[in-house]
């Protein structure tokens, strides 16, 4: 599993990427033939509101890709609320498959 985490308009801390990855190892869990894994975390410094810190997250599996997308006002809230989505996508996929 290919992951890249990329930064848009701030550098992010230690804490915060390892935050994202320790999220991100649990997706093998859910699905075994994860490809790549792209997070883009970015800071939304046109709007000037408390929701500004945005969490996308694309995640390619073989003939299929997911996207998350949330804004909150911290990184981690954004991640984990996408990441959550992200596993309910992943579980749905998955359900549809077997059945």
């Amino acid at each position: 599993m290919n992951v890249q985490i990329q930064t848009v308009r701030f550098d992010a801390d230690a804490k915060l990427i390892d935050h994202v990855n320790k999220r991100i190892q649990k997706l093998s869990t859910f699905y075994d033939k994860i490809v790549q894994v792209e997070i883009f975390l970015k800071l939304d410094q046109l709007a000037h509101q408390v929701k500004d810190k945005i969490a996308e997250i694309r995640v390619n599996v073989p003939r299929h890709s997911f996207f998350v997308k949330h804004e909150s006002k911290s990184f981690e809230e954004s991640f984990d609320l996408a990441f959550d989505s992200l596993v309910t996508q992943i579980k749905r996929k998955k359900e549809k498959n077997l059945h």
